[in-house]
């Protein structure tokens, strides 16, 4: 029997992502857009609060288990920012190219470009679900000191592999989300789905 799980985004490449990953386990995946579910809000310090604040808003507006992921960019020379601003790091309305050029102009002259993208995935069965299922993933590489690449979106095109010598925006979509911080956390979360299956 086919069960429902709404996702806490409107983003509809996470929704095709999530839904190629669940399927097999027999999870119908189902954008919150889909009800009608406004934006939550996400006031925490933390990804993996903003991420359960998410998945609980979505469930309690369906009614359906929910899932939700929040990630972000880490860079050590700034003390792990932008983090949980990132989409938001050059302010409202949101804007790739502003956030990657303040990330530019900000570490402009260090030498240290040390950086990882994180993700915190939440999966509630209920909006007052006491033992959410959490799981999170960690991609590390380099800040670049100009962008390159077509593919990806945010900071992809600043983000240098050395292993692999491309950004992220580089990178064929497939390869991408094996290696990605959101693919390590769904990996996870899918080990945790397996022992404690919704």
């Amino acid at each position: 029997m086919t069960k429902r799980l709404v996702l806490a985004s409107n983003n509809v490449k996470k929704a095709a992502e999530m839904a190629a990953l669940l399927g097999p386990l027999g999870i119908e995946v189902v954008p919150q857009s889909a009800f009608g579910v406004p934006e939550a809000e996400e006031p925490h310090a933390t990804f993996v609060e903003n991420a359960l604040a998410k998945a609980r808003h979505a469930a309690a507006h369906t009614g359906l288990p929910a899932v939700a992921d929040d990630s972000g960019l880490c860079v050590a020379a700034l003390g792990g920012e932008p983090g949980v601003r990132s989409a938001r790091f050059a302010g409202e309305p949101k804007s790739d190219a502003r956030n990657n050029a303040l990330l530019l102009e900000r570490m402009a002259g260090l030498t240290d470009r040390r950086a990882f993208f994180y993700s915190a995935v939440a999966l509630v069965r209920s909006p007052t679900d006491p033992r959410p299922l959490i799981a999170d993933g960690e991609w590390h590489g380099e800040i670049l000191e100009a962008p390159r690449g077509e593919q990806g979106f945010g900071y992809d095109p600043l983000f240098w592999l050395p292993e692999l010598e491309q950004t992220a925006a580089e990178l064929e979509a497939r390869l991408k989300n094996t290696l990605s911080h959101r693919g390590a956390a769904m990996r996870h979360l899918l080990d945790r789905l397996a022992r404690d299956p919704l």
